[in-house]
């Protein structure tokens, strides 16, 4: 049994502050992703025994960047999907292991007014194909922060978000099309009509203690892995971030 985490931390150094360690020690997770760590290459000293360490940070200070704490020691690690255009913001690491791929992403946010919702667009077909390309060799686990939620069971307040970035049209789409492309969102998959079942929060009206939130943090796997799936659930009772994080258990 593998047991995986994923977790935005929405700043890794204040997150410590707000009780990370003592969550990643209780734990006890063989792979445990983060986004968000906001920050550069030499900015934190973490040592987990027991635990290899990849990061990637953006170029930008203070901003994006993923991180991936493994006991299993892959095969290949990658940074980024091969573009440019979207490798600058530290959003993705891939590690390569015996029987499957796993990618933590940090996907791009729309911003308000929906500004950046055409690279979005752009991002969410390169990221797609990078997805199908690997699970040509061999099964994918892809999580973290996906900055969507698919469907209006997935966010409290469905009908006043419908154009704000997170529940605009077109990202919903660009979900629909990666499960369409033979990937299986696995809280839906053992959850299809759990209600309030939410991974962020805003910081804002008190949303958190009345729950008033949104699943955009996934574990999506490849079909060939399904027969694999033990469960899926999100740990909202953590705190130390505007998100909480979410597991999966794959045997």
């Amino acid at each position: 049994m593998t047991k995986l985490i994923s977790w935005n931390v929405n700043g890794l150094r204040a997150c410590i502050n707000k009780g990370f360690l003592d969550y990643f020690k209780n734990v006890n997770a063989d792979i445990f992703c983060i986004q968000e760590s906001k920050l550069q290459q030499g900015q934190i000293e973490l040592e987990f025994e027991g635990y290899h360490q990849y990061w990637n940070y953006a170029e930008k200070k203070g901003y994006s960047g993923t991180a991936v704490f493994t006991r299993l020691e892959p095969i290949s690690v990658e940074y980024g999907i091969g573009i440019d255009e979207h490798d600058k913001e530290g959003r993705v690491i891939t590690l390569e292991f015996d029987s499957y791929y796993l990618v933590n992403v940090y996907t791009p946010n729309a911003k308000r007014e929906l500004e950046r919702l055409d690279y979005r667009m752009k991002w969410e077909d390169d990221f797609r194909n990078y997805l199908i390309g690997i699970k040509g060799k061999k099964p994918v686990i892809v999580c973290g922060d996906m900055n969507v939620a698919h469907k209006e069971i997935d966010l409290k307040n469905p009908s006043s978000n419908r154009r704000n970035a997170g529940f605009t049209d077109e990202e919903r789409e660009k979900f629909t099309e990666l499960l369409d492309a033979g990937f299986i969102d696995t809280f839906r998959f053992f959850y299809p009509d759990k209600k309030d079942a939410y991974t962020w929060w805003s910081y804002m009206f008190n949303a958190r203690s009345r729950n008033a939130g949104w699943r955009i943090d996934y574990f999506c796997v490849s079909q060939e892995l399904k027969e694999c799936l033990v469960s899926a659930s999100i740990h909202n009772e953590v705190l130390g971030s505007d998100h909480c994080p979410v597991e999966l258990e794959i045997k």
